[in-house]
C-alpha cells in the first residue's frame, strides 16, 4: 500500500481509483456502469486486506460527489470505519500512535461527509488536451531540505491526451554539487521504507495539474536515452499530482529515516529502467 499521509486521498490506490472513475465519468458513462467496471477490474486490490479499504473509500467518495452513493457501498465503508478495521490495518503496518489518531479523525469526518446530502452533483468536464511538462529522458534536479541536490529521471512522456502524464523515477542522489549526466546514469532509484512505506520504488506517473506553482523548484540539466517504452494503460505505477510532496519531500523523508533506520535492501537502478536488455551475448 503506497501511502504518504493520513488523508483519505493520500495513497496510490485511492488516487488511481478516483482518477479512473472521473475519467470514465467525463467520457459519459453512468455511475453504476463505472462502479461495476472498477469492481470487476480491481479484484486483486479488493482481495488485499491491506489495501481494499482505500478502494471502497475512493468509490464511495466518487459516487457521493455524483449524488449517487450506493447504499451497499456506503454500508461497507461505514462498517470499515465504525468497527476500527481501517485502524487495525495501520497498526499492522507499524504506523505510530500519532498517525493512527490523525487517521481516525480523518475517517470520522469522511463518514460524516458521506452521511450528508451533497447539494449538487459534480459536473462532467469537457476534456482538455494537455502536453507533458517534461520530455522523455529529462534529468531533473532540485534542492533538498539539507541543502544538497536531489534528482529524478523522466522515463516517459504521454502527449496529446487529457492529462499530459510523465513517468518519473526519483533517485537517491543527495550531493552538494549539481548532478551530472553520469550521476544520473549511475543513480539508484529511491526505494522508500520510511513511515508505512514498504520497500516501494518511487516511480510514479506525474499529473502536472498544479505544476505551475512549483515549477521554479525544478531544473532540467541534461537528458538520457530511454530505450524502454512505458504504457500508461498497462502500467502498475501509481499516479501523483504534487512534485514537491511526492518526489522532493519523499527524498527528504527517506534521508531522515535512514538516520535511525537501515535503508531498504531492495535495489533498483536507473539503468535498469532506461535500457532494454541486449538479446546478444558477446564473449
Amino acid at each position: 500500500m503506497g501511502t504518504w499521509g493520513t488523508a483519505i486521498s493520500s495513497n496510490d490506490t485511492y488516487a488511481d481509483i478516483y482518477s479512473e472513475f472521473f475519467g470514465l465519468y467525463n467520457d459519459g458513462l453512468d455511475v453504476a456502469e463505472i462502479s461495476n467496471k472498477l469492481i470487476a477490474e480491481n479484484q486483486e486490490i479488493i482481495s488485499d486486506n491491506d489495501d481494499c479499504n482505500n478502494f471502497w473509500f475512493a468509490l464511495a467518495k466518487a459516487q457521493w460527489e455524483c449524488k449517487q452513493l450506493n447504499k451497499d457501498i456506503f454500508d461497507r465503508v461505514k462498517t470499515i470505519i465504525e468497527t476500527g478495521a481501517e485502524l487495525e490495518v495501520w497498526q499492522q503496518l507499524d504506523a505510530d500512535e500519532k498517525e493512527i489518531k490523525k487517521r481516525k479523525v480523518v475517517l470520522d469526518k469522511f463518514l460524516a461527509d458521506l452521511e450528508t446530502e451533497r447539494p449538487k452533483a459534480k459536473s462532467r468536464k469537457k476534456k482538455i488536451i494537455r502536453q507533458p511538462v517534461f520530455e522523455k529522458g529529462d534529468c531533473l534536479t532540485f534542492k533538498l531540505e539539507n541543502g544538497n541536490f536531489g534528482g529524478a529521471v523522466v522515463l516517459e512522456a504521454i502527449r496529446d491526451n487529457e492529462y499530459g502524464h510523465n513517468l518519473i523515477a526519483t533517485t537517491r542522489i543527495n550531493q552538494s554539487n549539481k548532478p551530472t549526466k553520469k550521476d544520473f546514469e549511475d543513480a539508484e532509484v529511491l526505494v522508500m521504507n520510511f513511515a508505512i512505506w514498504n520497500n516501494k520504488p518511487n516511480v510514479k506517473w506525474y499529473l502536472p495539474i498544479r505544476h505551475k506553482h512549483i515549477a521554479q523548484l525544478i531544473e532540467t540539466t541534461d537528458s538520457l536515452e530511454v530505450q524502454k517504452k512505458y504504457d500508461i494503460n498497462s502500467s502498475t505505477f501509481g499516479f501523483v499530482a504534487d512534485f514537491d510532496i511526492h518526489i522532493i519531500q519523499a527524498v527528504d523523508e527517506q534521508i531522515k529515516s535512514e538516520e535511525t533506520k537501515p535503508r531498504s535492501t531492495t535495489k533498483l537502478t536507473i539503468k535498469e529502467l532506461i535500457k532494454n536488455k541486449s538479446r546478444w551475448k558477446l564473449w
